[in-house]
């Protein structure tokens, strides 16, 4: 992976998607998974500190378990550029699309209740939703125009990002400015309102395909935020409180910062065009196409849930949400998914629809999986039928059920610099083949 400090907004979505390549674990198996070398996982720390040293990030926390225990964990560098507060345990971090996987499990939780189905239409919860256009080229080639959807978004199309549905930083022709003009948020940037506000104005506007016909990234998981709420009666912070963060106990885990935590809230650094790290100030700022409120999870106004990008977490509560997926669905008596429910959401969901995540090509509700054709063309040392999602920020994680393995990387940096999250990942599996059982 490279990366490009403030790259046009085609190859920062680049930057952002190649975060995947190497994210996927391994398959389930029924062999002892083998143990990790504790002097292979000494070399993450060193790589941290290395990237600290070159100016590359100001810190971060990589963390690895394996078969239900926290094994290693390196917390280097720092929170902020200036060097004045250590990165430990407790820091917390915006975690960005890794909220994905989170609000896709509160949706799977109303589907165990028996209050919604995946085969629903969207409609059925935000009838804004009903008859929706499809933006298309003009017969001339050169204008747009748009036509009839050939049927309603569903749920499942929202948990898979097929529905057509796109995101504004993407830079995609007409709809980017449509996305502005609407003043719909990405959810990362200070928004007035509320969930409910946002998705009522994508309603409005034309879809980038016809639902279901091809893998599209975009604001699905702020939609399906929304007919959480909806459906619960709930708002989304709530109803993830109350369902998933207090019988998991991710005590730090939340949308909106409570004030007693927030001395923990790292920094959001930019890397400059001369490679300068600066911190993102309280001001709102646009990056290549990415509109960006640093303090957004520290405003005690903030209303707008973003289901896609607007948790904030510490390394050690991501680990427990991954293991209670890992455990299929329960973590230390506490049962968030029937087991069931949890294998849906980590198998495929597409068919012969690929995602554009080379490593993860294949996708669940809310989770990127590894193939084996993947595998072999991405050389991912892991194995075939993992699953895994990262953040813009840099932050990722991987789920590997064979070896009962699980990698979480945190860090705060745009554009991010994914060769970390690659090397991690690398001195993992080394550790793992070296071990001793």
């Amino acid at each position: 992976m490279t990366t490009n400090p403030f790259p046009p907004p085609q190859r920062a979505l680049a930057a952002v998607v190649s975060c995947f390549l190497l994210l996927a674990g391994a398959a389930r198996g029924q062999d002892k998974p083998a143990s990790l070398s504790k002097e292979k996982l000494d070399g993450i720390e060193r790589l941290l500190k290395k990237a600290v040293d070159d100016k590359k990030f100001a810190g971060g926390t990589a963390l690895v378990a394996q078969r239900g225990k926290v094994v290693y964990r390196a917390d280097v560098g720092t929170q902020d550029v200036e060097g004045k507060v250590a990165i430990s345990e407790g820091t917390i971090f915006r975690i960005a699309s890794m909220s994905k996987p989170i609000t896709s499990v509160a949706v799977m939780i109303l589907v165990d209740d028996g209050k919604l189905d995946v085969t629903d239409p969207l409609s059925k919860y935000v009838p804004e939703f009903k008859e929706m256009k499809v933006l298309v080229p003009g017969k001339d080639g050169k204008s747009h125009e748009t036509v009839p959807a050939k049927r309603e978004i569903t749920i499942h199309d929202l948990l898979t990002h097929t529905s057509g549905i796109t995101y504004r930083l993407l830079n995609k022709p007409i709809l980017s400015k449509l996305y502005a003009d609407a003043g719909v948020t990405d959810g990362l940037s200070e928004t007035t309102g509320t969930i409910g506000d946002n998705v009522k104005k994508l309603a409005r506007l034309p879809l980038t395909c016809q639902p279901g016909s091809a893998w599209e990234y975009g604001l699905n998981t702020d939609v399906l935020g929304y007919v959480v709420e909806v459906v619960s009666g709930k708002t989304l912070a709530e109803f993830c409180r109350e369902r998933i963060f207090e019988p998991l106990k991710m005590t730090d885990t939340w949308f909106v910062l409570p004030k007693e935590k927030r001395s923990r809230l790292s920094a959001l650094n930019v890397t400059s065009k001369d490679k300068k790290l600066t911190r993102v100030g309280d001001e709102t700022v646009t990056i290549d196409g990415l509109v960006v409120s640093a303090n957004n999870p520290a405003r005690d106004d903030n209303k707008y849930y973003s289901g896609g990008a607007g948790l904030v977490s510490t390394a050690g509560d991501y680990f427990r949400f991954c293991q209670m997926m890992l455990n299929r669905g329960e973590l230390d008596g506490a049962r968030v998914l029937r087991a069931e429910t949890a294998d849906r959401m980590t198998r495929n969901q597409l068919g012969e629809i690929r995602i554009m995540f080379p490593g993860n090509d294949l996708m669940g509700y809310g989770f990127g999986v590894l193939s084996e054709k993947a595998k072999e063309t991405t050389k991912d040392p892991g194995g075939v039928g993992s699953y895994a999602w990262g953040g813009a920020f840099g932050t990722f994680f991987w789920v590997d059920p064979k070896n009962e393995l699980i990698g979480v990387f945190m860090c705060q940096l745009w554009p991010p610099d994914f060769t970390l999250a690659q090397e991690f990942k690398r001195l993992t599996y080394e550790a793992l083949s070296d071990g001793k059982k």
